[in-house]
């Protein structure tokens, strides 16, 4: 790459999208896209998948190694306390008009927590680590409290002795979850717990890097997921599921598509150049759901769509792709899959923070100006 002394950075290989720029060093996870793994700590996910609860992969994004059971404990009476709605920010819920999306709703939620830090201009990472564990606990029990509140319905606070996963479905649907599907709510959290520097991660760390406060950071992240390029493909997956609504359509749809020149939702990945590693855990917990469920229509379609697009295009799946047929089947609302996402990385966007925050430098690139110079200034009664 060449390179130049001016601070403009003319003359400098423009990288758009800062796509193959190593912006910063980390051992919170790598995302390997020759060999198409995840890393979390040095764990395969293949590894923690199904073994490792949430709460101890979220301990060990945060802590850097797995917990003992007595750290373990800790955590998760650390996280119940936590777990609950302030009176403040419940009653901004309530307030706000039905009409607003989940992710709009959780971002000024988050915001509100912010505005309730005593400890906001604490930059010591022992706090961080506290307004991390609250940031873990509370998100699910705001995101069930979105929901509840767009049906119609009441907010259901959290119980005590139940896991992340149990709990958040508890909140959400006001009864019991079934054990399998607290178990598939889990590993959908752990799939999705972390995942480099992608766009959200990155505006975390941006933030954090001002030495703003660890709120505004979390409600920036939550912000750049909410974009559509970001979040949205596994709301997008689900809704073309239900646009192709049954298996005998899957072939139709496909053409169509291919002549319409339409985006397959779900498929391909900018970083792993072949089947993103998720998305073979969520394709067996869908396809699971769907035997509990007695109804494998979602996970059929998902199945005959994955081999009719590599057919066609050669396109592995990602994973957004088989997290529409897992989210769906638990009963989640289609409109809700972003705000689950963010459920789902609240832990790995912390790990990030306190990493940046441990070791901080401004985040500051450069841009190549291409614009016009000498322009001489013209008074506005002679202006054309």
């Amino acid at each position: 790459m060449s390179t130049t002394s001016s601070q403009s950075g003319a003359g400098t290989e423009v990288h758009k999208g800062l796509e193959g720029v190593v912006a910063a060093e980390t051992s919170v996870g790598d995302v390997d896209g020759a060999r198409c793994q995840l890393i979390y700590r040095g764990y395969n996910i293949d590894e923690l998948v199904g073994r490792a609860t949430y709460e101890e992969v979220s301990y060990l994004l945060l802590e850097g190694a797995l917990p003992t059971r007595a750290q373990l404990n800790g955590w998760m009476k650390q996280l119940e306390t936590c777990r609950a709605l302030e009176p403040p920010t419940l009653s901004l819920l309530q307030a706000l008009p039905r009409s607003a999306g989940s992710m709009a709703q959780l971002r000024t939620a988050m915001s509100c927590l912010g505005l309730d830090d005593s400890e906001t201009t604490d930059e010591s990472l022992d706090v961080i680590r506290r307004k991390a564990a609250q940031a873990v606990a509370v998100t699910p029990t705001i995101v069930a409290a979105i929901a509840r509140l767009r049906s119609g319905a009441s907010p259901v606070g959290p119980r005590t002795g139940a896991s992340h996963a149990a709990n958040f479905l508890a909140m959400l649907h006001g009864r019991e979850p079934a054990p399998h599907q607290a178990r598939a709510m889990d590993a959908y959290f752990v799939l999705l717990a972390e995942h480099g520097l992608n766009a959200s991660t990155f505006t975390a760390r941006t933030v954090t890097g001002t030495k703003s406060d660890y709120f505004s950071a979390i409600t920036a992240a939550i912000g750049s997921l909410k974009g559509p390029l970001h979040g949205a493909a596994g709301r997008k997956a689900m809704e073309m599921l239900q646009e192709i609504g049954a298996p005998e359509h899957v072939e139709t749809y496909v053409q169509k598509s291919l002549v319409d020149h339409k985006r397959f939702m779900g498929f391909g990945h900018r970083v792993y150049k072949g089947e993103d590693p998720r998305a073979k855990h969520l394709k067996r917990i869908a396809q699971a759901l769907g035997q509990q469920a007695n109804d494998l229509r979602w996970f059929t379609i998902s199945e005959q769509l994955q081999a009719a697009v590599w057919k066609a295009k050669q396109l592995a799946i990602n994973v957004d792709f088989y997290a529409a047929s897992l989210l769906h089947y638990l009963g989640i609302p289609t409109e809700l899959f972003t705000a689950m996402f963010a459920c789902a990385r609240m832990a790995g966007w912390s790990a990030h923070i306190i990493e940046q925050a441990s070791d901080n430098r401004l985040i500051r690139p450069l841009a190549n100006y291409v614009g016009p110079r000498g322009l001489r200034f013209v008074p506005l009664d002679q202006r054309q």
